[in-house]
């Protein structure tokens, strides 16, 4: 949306007028609200940013949630829409340092993966809701079970401090370690796949302090984070 205030005008003497001119002739657009906007203008961010640093792709640590969600769908959209603008011939001369499969319904598995990284306290509707937003989006998923890791560093920590670690005494601990656990896994496989690790905490959480610090703020960009 390109909004300009004519010359010599005062604000309450003129009304807006909305241009809504789409990105390019192929991208249609009655008009532009600030989720259109938002979702272009990241995914063009993501895809130039994986092409420019010769990157292989993205992983999402996917928990089922609204953040880590959004997160996954930018990278497909930034995809989609340089298709779209693009052309699959373009779109994989632009990324020619990925051995892209022959069918581009395939690409992205090799472009993005998530994974659900399950604890003592997950349920079985957010598995659910990751598999099949990864499964929709045509991602390669995982699903992993953090619960012994977790197990392990509570159990170190409270033989640290002579004493059990109860939900009682400790909850922003406990909550934190299942958060931080399931970092040093997902950073693991962005190696392994020479990927960029994408964090999910989102922009107001980052404001207000309500994140894991090394838990979903971890990564290299943060798409919702602001």
């Amino acid at each position: 949306v390109n909004v300009l205030e004519p010359a010599g005008l005062v604000q309450s003497d003129w009304q807006p007028a909305l241009v809504c001119e789409a990105p390019s002739p192929r991208i249609e657009s009655v008009a532009w609200g600030k989720e259109q906007e938002f979702s272009h203008a990241v995914g063009l961010a993501l895809f130039d940013y994986m092409r420019k640093s010769y990157s292989q792709g993205f992983v999402v640590s996917l928990s089922g949630g609204a953040d880590s969600s959004a997160v996954s769908c930018l990278v497909a959209i930034g995809l989609r829409l340089a298709i779209l603008e693009l052309g699959e011939d373009a779109v994989r001369e632009r990324l020619s340092h990925i051995d892209l499969p022959a069918d581009s319904s395939e690409w992205m598995k090799k472009l993005l993966a998530c994974v659900y990284q399950a604890s003592d306290n997950s349920g079985d509707a957010t598995e659910l809701s990751a598999r099949e937003l990864a499964t929709s989006l045509g991602a390669d998923y995982q699903s992993w079970v953090v619960a012994p890791l977790v197990k392990g560093y509570t159990e170190m920590v409270s033989g640290g401090i002579g004493r059990e670690m109860s939900w009682q005494h400790d909850d922003i601990a406990l909550q934190n370690i299942q958060a931080r656990v399931r970092s040093p896994g997902i950073w693991m496989l962005t190696n392994i796949r020479n990927a960029l690790l994408l964090a999910t905490s989102n922009r107001s959480e980052a404001a207000v302090g309500y994140a894991t610090m090394d838990g979903d703020t971890s990564g290299g960009l943060s798409p919702v984070g602001g």
